[in-house]
């Protein structure tokens, strides 16, 4: 990360404390399913616990309808339908109109194009540095991430899954890691089963993560990998 780069983030953080603000965050959750949207949810109340000091300005979903809408209604959290164009032009409209500066995507199924990598991050359902990232890119989402677990678990291939979290570039769970909990799994267990366990992790670990990537103590530069500033007790 160069110097300017730094002075500029430091210069935020600064005005940030003055002002008494907090880092203001949109959150991207398709909700294909009924009842979709809980890591969206597991955010909102970790505000009101005080686990991650920010607000969340809306919510985006891919669904017009379902289990993000409804949780977004009951928690009195702006909800955004987006429809696409799913191109750098719109995805930047629905952030600006939200006075968002950060994105997390928590179940977000589209390709994101157009946003700052150095502001926007993602939870993946799976330990994307396993067996050479084959649970994550193209297709890997949801149940199907889960599912390809679960062969790589009765194969003999692996013991444990868990989830990760990382910042966003134009390829599918490509950009830089900053966070993976690993979750032990057990011979037999179904594809449910791992998600279960995996969601646990996912709830416990995704609004601490959050908190401190949006208070600058998880960084890069947007471009180099090799500029990520991770806390060393994380890694």
């Amino acid at each position: 990360m160069n110097a300017s780069t730094n002075v500029s983030q430091s210069s935020e953080l600064l005005s940030r404390r003055w002002n008494n603000m907090k880092p203001r965050i949109i959150v991207f959750a398709s909700g294909t399913k009924e009842g979709g949207g809980s890591g969206f949810e597991n955010l909102v109340e970790a505000t009101k616990s005080g686990v991650l000091d920010a607000d969340i300005v809306a919510v985006v979903s891919s669904n017009d309808f379902g289990g993000v809408r409804e949780r977004a209604q009951r928690l009195g959290i702006p909800f955004v339908y987006f429809s696409g164009s799913y191109d750098p032009e719109h995805y930047q409209r629905v952030v600006a109109d939200s006075g968002a500066e950060w994105i997390a995507l928590s179940g977000w199924l589209k390709l994101v194009k157009g946003l700052d990598p150095t502001k926007t991050f993602n939870i993946h359902p799976a330990l994307l540095s396993q067996l050479g990232g084959r649970f994550g890119g193209a297709g890997m989402w949801g149940h199907r991430v889960h599912e390809a677990v679960k062969a790589a678990l009765d194969a003999g291939e692996i013991t444990e899954s868990g989830c990760s979290m990382h910042f966003v570039t134009d390829e599918y769970d490509r950009g830089p890691v900053f966070f993976e909990r690993k979750v032990p799994l057990r011979k037999g267990m179904s594809v449910d089963d791992i998600a279960k366990a995996v969601g646990v992790a996912e709830h416990e670990w995704q609004p601490k993560i959050t908190n401190m990537v949006v208070h600058g103590d998880i960084r890069w530069d947007g471009k180099d990998p090799k500029t990520l500033v991770v806390p060393p007790d994380l890694k």
